[in-house]
């Protein structure tokens, strides 16, 4: 039986899940939301089965910031099997073609790895939740299908080689959103001539968040068994803290009463132009708020702090 309305509790913050390997994203949300007995819950960008490492849980009304911290960057270490591509592009797919990486040497990785560094455009894979006509993508590759894809503009901005063994090499990827490791991976393997999926995934950064502050599912289960629920929602952070990028708009009494009234308001020395987190006094996080051309600040997501 599922939990009745009444079993769950308003609960607001972001966690820092350290998803496991072998466990979709939604499953993983699902967890963490029963643990907190949360009302509402949600990730910010899948993290593949195969992929382990960093997944922002958005608990409450964390949920209304969740779209901004897809649009920010991500850090990942990948390992790429050289020689062998698979029908996923990543090792939980079956072997199409293998072949010599014998010529393969560090220097030419290095770099086919820089030029694809920069603006590039993508192709998303068939094994991915992209919707063509309605339809999930990877539905579609497991009925055997193929279809068409337009190409995406991502930004890798920066990749490091950590290690070279053949046929396995280790790489180190700052990215934008909307990249899909599996295929750059395989698209530089076709470059090298010998192919190439993923071995092994971990993302180590999202946005303003990084890996020191990552929590297992393990960890959670522990501190609720000796701390109860005021140990887990020890662990959340602030909701604003995904969006510390922005510069802090303080709001006094009456102009946070029109703010939510949906009302722009004037606020003397706020920044020019912009998205800005909006605060009423010093402590009151309020929300995202957007800088007008008229130098007004309008409100773009507010949440319900009451």
């Amino acid at each position: 039986m599922g939990r009745r309305h009444g079993d769950e509790r308003r609960v607001d913050g972001i966690l820092l899940l350290d998803k496991p390997a072998g466990l979709t994203s939604n499953a993983a949300l699902q967890k963490v939301k029963r643990l907190y007995r949360a009302r509402k819950a949600g990730h910010t960008g899948s993290l593949d089965p195969l992929a382990s490492g960093l997944l922002p849980i958005c608990l409450g009304e964390a949920t209304k910031v969740s779209g901004f911290l897809l649009d920010a960057d991500k850090h990942y270490w990948v390992s790429c099997r050289l020689g062998v591509r698979t029908t996923t592009a990543d090792a939980e797919g079956e072997v199409l073609e293998t072949r010599p990486v014998e010529a393969v040497t560090e220097k030419r990785l290095i770099e086919v790895m820089e030029d694809f560094t920069g603006v590039i455009e993508q192709i998303p894979p068939m094994y991915s939740a992209v919707k063509h006509q309605g339809q999930r993508l990877y539905a579609l590759a497991r009925k055997g299908l193929e279809v068409e894809r337009e190409p995406r503009r991502i930004t890798i901005h920066a990749m490091e080689l950590l290690d070279f063994r053949l046929p396995l090499a280790e790489i180190g990827v700052h990215c934008s959103k909307g990249t899909y490791i599996r295929t750059l991976v395989e698209d530089i393997g076709e470059v090298l001539g010998c192919g190439a999926h993923v071995a092994d995934l971990r993302r180590f950064g999202v946005g303003p968040y990084n890996a020191s502050d990552m929590v297992t599912l393990d960890a959670l289960e522990d501190c609720l068994a000796r701390e109860g629920e005021k140990g887990l929602d020890g662990l959340l952070l602030p909701m604003e803290s995904g969006l510390s990028q922005w510069p802090d708009v303080r709001l006094s009494g009456d102009a946070a009463f029109y703010l939510r009234q949906g009302q722009p308001v004037l606020v003397p020395h706020a920044p020019t132009a912009g998205l800005v987190r909006l605060y009423e006094g010093q402590r009151r996080f309020l929300g995202v708020g957007e800088i007008l051309d008229d130098g007004r600040v309008a409100p773009r997501r507010l949440l319900n702090t009451a």
